[in-house]
């Protein structure tokens, strides 16, 4: 079972201006083929599916500890997008065509579906499909299928980020990197582990050095490149036999770490968005809302 927390993975910093076709490239990061609901997905019905978990229990607990993970992503590039959208129109009485804008814009969806918010769809509004998950039973081939998804999903991250400079996505997209780096070292080192061949250095792609982005530098600067979490209190300890030795481009110590990281962000509070009839709830309907809470509550 998984255990919520309602707080995001880190702070957003929040646009000054809107930039929602900026939004639309980050749409891939989340619902794209190496997006996160991919990741997610993958890793989560892996777990679900791995055979002989006591006999291999360090691999199940990287799959299961990184599914944890993912699912924080999921949520934080969401948040991301539904950020990047805010503002991008104004309340307006519905002759007055207060929508206009977002005829012309690269997703009409975010406009028409979801009130200015991020949906399950990659950058060009195709809908995430669960034919992306794999899951073929077998420890190799699932480890080296997530290690090529990593990395693929480690391409997308650096090349949305070339595609915007909006400071939330790139916040975002700077994190996700250091954090997408340490799974694809995480999966690297279960395959060296279970058949004795160093992937990194057979197929070094992508690099994992993140100096050229800026926003990467301060989660480097704590160590974040080195570290990986159970996400769980007290189980899924044994990825410290796995995640152990020296990162490769920094030399430093790798750290397992029970829980979850010691940093958070708040969950951005969205605006009523009137011209989208969202949420729909006029100050006459809150009051009365509010008034059977507390009948509900005995106050």
């Amino acid at each position: 079972m998984f255990k919520r927390v309602d707080r995001l993975a880190i702070e957003l910093p929040i646009s000054k201006n809107p930039d929602p076709n900026g939004a639309s490239a980050v749409q891939e990061l989340l619902g794209g083929k190496f997006g996160e609901m991919s990741t997610l997905n993958n890793y989560m019905y892996q777990s679900f599916n791995f055979r002989g978990k006591s006999k291999l229990r360090p691999f199940y607990d990287i799959v299961a500890s990184i599914t944890a993970e993912e699912f924080g992503h999921v949520e934080l590039v969401a948040n991301t997008i539904n950020l990047m959208l805010e503002g991008t129109t104004s309340p307006g009485a519905p002759d007055t065509t207060p929508l206009r804008v977002g005829k012309d814009l690269r997703m009409t969806s975010h406009f028409i579906e979801s009130a200015q918010t991020a949906l399950p769809y990659d950058s060009m509004g195709r809908p995430w499909d669960g034919s992306n998950v794999f899951s073929s039973g077998n420890l190799i081939l699932d480890l080296l299928h997530n290690f090529f998804l990593e990395c693929g999903a480690r391409t997308h991250k650096m090349r949305v980020y070339e595609m915007t400079d909006n400071n939330t996505a790139r916040e975002m997209t700077g994190y996700l990197l250091v954090r997408g780096g340490v799974h694809v070292l995480a999966y690297a080192k279960a395959l060296e582990i279970a058949t004795g061949v160093d992937v990194t250095k057979l197929i070094p792609i992508p690099s994992l050095d993140n100096k050229a982005f800026d926003t990467t530098h301060k989660w480097e600067a704590m160590g974040e490149q080195r570290r990986l979490y159970t996400f769980s209190d007290k189980d899924y300890q044994q990825i410290a036999q796995i995640w152990k030795g020296v990162h490769p481009t920094d030399g430093g110590k790798l750290e397992a770490f029970a829980g979850l990281p010691g940093y958070s962000g708040p969950i951005p509070e969205l605006p009523d968005l009137p011209e989208e009839f969202a949420p729909g709830i006029s100050p006459e309907d809150f009051l009365q809302i509010a008034e059977r809470l507390k009948r509900s509550a005995g106050l």
